[in-house]
């Protein structure tokens, strides 16, 4: 599955959220740490949901870049 994933930049550190999972989220010195952690936290998220039982969460959101004036 392939999930997006919405990255931030703040003042001091790097964000990074999924909308379909809610709740996985990671935080890192750098963008390069930040996709490495993030991509840690999508395991380990999944992993719990499927050891609960759970059905995993299909892909839904879509990303994509606006142009404006």
């Amino acid at each position: 599955m392939r999930y997006s994933v919405v990255y931030e930049q703040g003042d001091t550190r790097w964000g990074a959220y999924v909308p379909d999972l809610p709740g996985c989220v990671a935080v890192g010195a750098s963008r390069a740490e930040v996709e490495t952690l993030i991509v840690e936290a999508i395991g380990a998220y999944l992993e719990d949901w499927r050891e609960a039982g759970r059905p995993i969460p299909e892909p839904r959101s879509a990303t994509g870049l606006v142009e404006v004036a």
